[in-house]
């Protein structure tokens, strides 16, 4: 590595003697950069951390281009008197209907869903039901009949149990038909049951992903709802407004929130750092001047703190600038994970601008030039930075191999930035050095020969004991990694938004379903969904853990065929014939009056007559029946294992004709991202510590020091997993992600060390903590700073990054402070160290 550092020290020294030239084109090319960063957005769409190629993903596009995607809004009007309600909800719907959206030059809805015409369906109800359930009804039929008939006999005996079996199957089959009959026909308006609240359901024309729609929307919406005045139709009159729309313009909304947040926590945080930092290491080698050459006052100090933060700044702000400009080009969009990468980046690439002008201010204070003291900066330091930014970029790189977009889009952005942070420190800051410190503002002076350090300890002291007491708490700590746990729970790295939570719970009870996150699967042609219909149904009764808890297709509520509506024509003349029964006839039944009036379809049933509030769910945009087959969940997916469990069941059916059908849905996305993510996480990992130890051991050539180097890795990793079993932290997919990145930084702090000691020599440990021991701390405090803004979001997932962060970082460089100079004393007392 020391032979590439010095292949391109001419361009350090061109640098030197052109510091305005350089810094001109930077900044220009800069600029151009930042031009594009600027509009890049922040995708918060987790479905699309999957590659585009994913057959989970394919299937979840091609059912939006088949039935659409769109999200609507929900209205919520609540008054105690239902009438004002209706009239409310009628006029609001007129008038929304009419609202101009001018930036695009459409109006913002498309459509209204408010009363609901169900009469054509309850006087075609057994029309539309499937097969299965007409031969129940069938069956319910003969049965009653058959009861009757026996009860009408004189000499009929009542043997209990057996009937009662009997009365028990026939009440499960009339409920599943009951069941698909509400769900079929819903009441005509959707009102909660005291009738006190009614919804009121829009669908916008703009999409979703455009969020200067979605705020005009709302905003304008406000201002509708204000003139309309609800209190007018009755003096209790509330209306509220979003659903899961509105919890997207939150969502974006408080994401950006945090990232700003924590940009400038973190930043402004890592900036007084620094600024203190340097302003005290200055002012002590200012002050073991000689008195002669101290001629400026602690004013003149003081005015100059903020220096350090324009020369490490400037080139960590155009380092940024080009890494986001890149990033604009190459990806278009930051998802979830990556939205926080710029200020982690500066946490991150600011370590090697402080290395560079920690040891530049060391060779000035020993009475160097300028120029001179910036090449040997250069020369002494620039090896140990390059290592350490080409490892950590490294592993950040592998990142770039794994599917899962939320590991390798961090990686591309985080490598990259580490790279171009690399370049801007040893070629960019160079220049800023020559034209500070030529224009005084830089205060430094030759040290008196009165204030040369001179060690009277050398020796790291308790070297045995601290190598002893890490290696048993280190093997404790590995005892116990098996009981590490993954986070499954969805919910609990979701942000809560109280607006939508209250929006919930205030139309809570209105138009509920309990077959809720249903997945669907696309067929091409009729003959394949009955085989998928015929699949499916055959897995949920022969696995008795099945997570099916119905699947139902179109196809058998609207026959596709001439042929399968007459046959079906042919059920409801056989269900009519039994009606009139003279058993039945005259009996005073809910149910068979459901039968009577639902059975009267004699021909088959124009798709024009049916209501649009069902023809939207049962149609593709082209208003033909789908071809595809609905699969629903018997237990909630907001448990990754769960929605795990259901992808791997239902997804990939494999016909006879060798067609194979994937399942769609955002749960089934969900479900395979974090499975593609958890099994990727091991690969990454050990890709990671397989190429931070390569470039390692090619640095210093030497196995030995190699491993040494690592040391504060591998022990400050074990013992990060040593304190989250201690505190019931677990991995999740946000976390997961800063692993290998962690592997990465924490290998900087032994490979500045274990370089520093080579340079000085044996027996002079002391001297290298003293200097680069602080350089290395300042560094790693500034990363943990940087990571540490996250703790402060409101996004638990992004929250969890923050913690493993600081927690991983924070150990390694405390065992490379600790650890790391007992090793090296404990072995140089016993001369196993060679250089």
């Amino acid at each position: 590595m020391h032979k590439i550092i010095k292949f391109f020290e001419p361009l350090v020294e061109y640098n030197i003697k052109h510091p305005f030239w350089v810094l001109f084109v930077s900044i220009t090319i800069a600029v151009i950069a930042a031009s594009f960063a600027v509009n890049l957005k922040v995708d918060t769409d987790i479905a699309n951390l999957l590659p585009e190629d994913h057959p989970n993903v394919q299937a979840l596009e091609k059912l939006k281009n088949e039935v659409g995607g769109e999200t609507e809004m929900k209205v919520a009007i609540k008054s105690p008197d239902f009438e004002a309600n209706v009239e409310f909800a009628n006029q609001l719907a007129e008038e929304s209907l009419e609202l101009y959206y001018p930036r695009n030059g459409y109006n913002y809805f498309s459509r209204a869903e408010f009363r609901r015409d169900t009469d054509v369906l309850k006087d075609n109800s057994l029309y539309l039901a499937t097969e299965p359930e007409l031969q129940d009804i069938i069956q319910f039929l003969q049965d009653e009949i058959d009861d009757a008939r026996a009860e009408a006999n004189p000499f009929f005996v009542d043997f209990g149990d057996e009937f009662d079996d009997e009365e028990q199957d026939e009440e499960q089959d009339m409920g599943q038909f009951r069941e698909a009959y509400d769900n079929l026909i819903p009441p005509e308006y959707p009102v909660s049951e005291d009738s006190s609240l009614v919804i009121l359901t829009l669908y916008p024309t703009g999409p979703q992903s455009d969020l200067t729609y979605l705020e005009d929307l709302f905003e304008e919406y406000d201002e509708l709802i204000s003139s309309l005045n609800p209190q007018s139709y009755h003096p209790e009159m509330e209306v509220r407004f979003g659903g899961r729309l509105k919890r997207h313009l939150n969502e974006f909304e408080s994401i950006m929130n945090d990232v700003f947040n924590s940009f400038s926590l973190g930043i402004s945080s890592v900036l007084i750092l620094v600024m203190l930092y340097f302003w005290i290491k200055k002012y002590i080698n200012y002050r073991r001047g000689s008195a002669g050459q101290r001629k400026h006052s602690l004013f003149d100090q003081i005015i100059r703190m903020p220096v350090p933060i324009l020369i490490i700044g400037i080139p960590l702000l155009i380092s940024l600038t080009w890494t986001f400009g890149i990033t604009y080009f190459y990806l278009g969009v930051l998802n979830t994970m990556t939205s926080v990468l710029f200020v982690i980046l500066f946490g991150l690439g600011i370590d090697y601008g402080i290395h560079y002008y920690a040891r530049y201010i060391e060779l000035r204070s020993s009475g160097r030039s300028v120029d001179k003291s910036v090449c040997e900066a250069y020369m002494k330091s620039g090896t140990a930075i390059f290592v350490s930014a080409l490892t950590t970029a490294s592993a950040l790189f592998v990142l770039m191999f794994a599917d899962f977009r939320g590991f390798s889009e961090f990686g591309f952005i985080a490598g990259l930035g580490i790279m171009l942070a690399l370049v801007c420190m040893l070629f960019i800051l160079p220049a800023l050095l020559v034209i500070f410190d030529r224009w005084k503002w830089i205060l430094l002076v030759k040290r008196s020969d009165d204030f040369k350090f001179k060690s009277t300890k050398n020796r790291f002291p308790y070297s045995t004991a601290v190598v002893s007491a890490s290696i048993l708490i280190t093997v404790i700590a590995l005892a116990f990694v098996g009981d590490m746990r993954f986070e499954y729970q969805f919910s609990k790295l979701e942000p809560v938004f109280e607006e939508y939570e209250e929006f919930k719970d205030f139309t809570a009870g209105v138009d509920e379903n309990s077959r809720s996150n249903p997945a669907y699967i696309i067929a091409d042609n009729n003959e394949d969904v009955f085989e998928i219909l015929e699949i499916l149904r055959e897995k949920k009764a022969n696995n008795p853990d099945t997570m099916i808890d119905d699947v139902e297709a179109l196809q058998e509520r609207f026959p596709p065929t001439e042929e399968m509506a007459n046959q079906k024509l042919e059920y409801l003349a056989e269900v009519r014939q039994l009606l009139q029964n003279s058993f039945l006839v005259n009996q005073d039944n809910e149910t068979l009056d459901i039968l009577r009036r639902g059975s009267q379809t004699t021909e088959p049933l124009d798709k024009n007559r049916i209501p649009d509030f069902l023809k939207n769910r049962f149609t593709n945009r082209d208003g033909e029946i789908g071809k595809f087959v609905i699969i629903y969940p018997d237990r909630g997916l907001s448990d990754g294992r769960n929605s795990i469990a259901f992808k791997n069941e239902i997804s990939g059916i494999e016909l006879d004709n060798g067609k194979t059908y994937y399942a769609a849905s955002t749960s089934i996305v969900a479900a395979s991202m974090l499975e593609l993510m958890r099994n990727e996480s091991p690969y990454m990992v050990a890709g990671t510590l397989i190429i931070v130890f390569m470039f390692i051991l090619f640095s210093f050539g030497n196995l030995r020091w190699s491993l040494i180097a690592l040391i504060p890795l591998l022990i400050g990793l074990t013992w990060l997993f040593g304190i989250m079993l201690i505190f019931g932290l677990k991995f999740n997919f946000y976390n997961l992600v800063v692993l290998p990145a962690i592997l990465g930084i924490g290998c900087d702090n032994g490979i500045h060390l274990a370089h520093r000691f080579r340079d000085e020599g044996k027996k002079n440990m002391t001297e290298v903590l003293r200097s680069t021991g602080q350089h290395i701390t300042i560094g790693s405090l500034t990363t943990m700073m940087g990571f540490a803004g996250l703790l402060f979001t409101s996004h638990p997932g992004l929250q969890s990054i923050g913690i493993m962060a600081v927690i991983g970082i924070g150990m390694t460089l405390f065992t490379a402070l600790t650890v790391l100079p007992s090793l090296v004393q404990f072995m140089e007392d016993r001369n196993w160290i060679h250089d």
